[in-house]
């Protein structure tokens, strides 16, 4: 672990290679897993708020949880994550050509129709984070058989996790955090892989 003011960082985030293949994957993360996306209670307002904009983007199966049960619900661990569909599909993941996957508050985002790019949660993936005592977070990284294509397309690209995932981590930690995380990950890869 390495630390970065009040967080803790696994040195996979550093060392491992990683960048999401869509065209291997198809954005299966969205529709795999026992539960919907970690998502926090602020996150929660603003996937009331933005339900009525991505509305015609959802499945007909989508809108009627939306209908019953709202954007989240408390999973069996007692976190606030996104409702699912059917037992897997986030119940914001839409369809385009030959079955992909995309987020229907990320495709609202980048239309120009919401400041809001989708919760952190998703956004950080592979990267979990997790509340310590005092005040510190874990940053640690998630290996997923889905995302074996993203780990081949990193090493062949030469892209580190910590470097796929420099916007997410500026927006949670800030940019003098990912500047401190970046000259120190550089530093430890230098230092042990020589």
């Amino acid at each position: 672990m390495l630390q970065i003011e009040d967080a803790l960082v696994s040195l996979d985030i550093l060392e491992r290679y990683f960048m999401c293949d869509l065209d291997a994957c198809h954005g299966e993360c969205c529709i795999e897993g026992d539960a919907g996306a970690p998502i926090t209670s602020g996150e929660y307002e603003k996937l009331q708020e933005l339900t009525p904009a991505v509305w015609d983007y959802l499945t007909p199966a989508a809108q009627r949880v939306l209908e019953e049960q709202g954007p989240a619900y408390y999973d069996e661990d007692g976190d606030l994550v996104t409702s699912i569909v059917d037992g897997r599909d986030c119940v914001f993941t839409t369809y385009g050509p030959g079955g992909m996957c995309y987020c229907a508050l990320e495709r609202l985002y980048r239309e120009g129709g919401s400041d809001f790019y989708k919760p952190i949660s998703c956004h950080l993936y592979p990267a979990r984070l997790r509340e310590l005592p005092g005040g510190i977070t874990a940053v640690n990284y998630h290996r997923w058989k889905v995302c074996a294509a993203a780990e081949v397309a990193g090493r062949a690209k030469g892209v580190r996790a910590y470097q796929f995932l420099r916007e997410p981590l500026v927006r949670r930690f800030g940019q003098k955090w990912y500047d401190e995380l970046a000259a120190a990950a550089e530093a430890w890869l230098a230092r042990n892989e020589a």
